[in-house]
């Protein structure tokens, strides 16, 4: 458990970085004009394909694995 305890701030670290990155890789798909009440004529039904599903996937599975690292974490400066 001691190893754990000094391998997981690292881990979360690149996790981190990784999530970030992921995240603003990602094309937005609202535009101001979006925002404020306005069409930009955009409005169809968009399938993820690629490299932007990868990215897709990757943020949430990125996500899921540094909320566990986070919850282990806790219960190891717990024990």
């Amino acid at each position: 458990m001691q190893s754990v305890a000094i391998i997981l701030p690292y881990a979360q670290i690149i996790l981190s970085v990784i999530l970030v990155s992921a995240i603003l890789l990602q094309q937005s798909g609202a535009g101001l004009g979006g925002a404020l009440g306005g069409s930009d004529g955009d409005s169809f039904h968009h399938t993820r394909r690629g490299f932007e599903y990868f990215l897709f996937i990757l943020s949430i599975v990125c996500g899921i694995l540094f909320a566990l690292s986070a919850f282990l974490a806790i219960i190891i400066k717990a024990a």
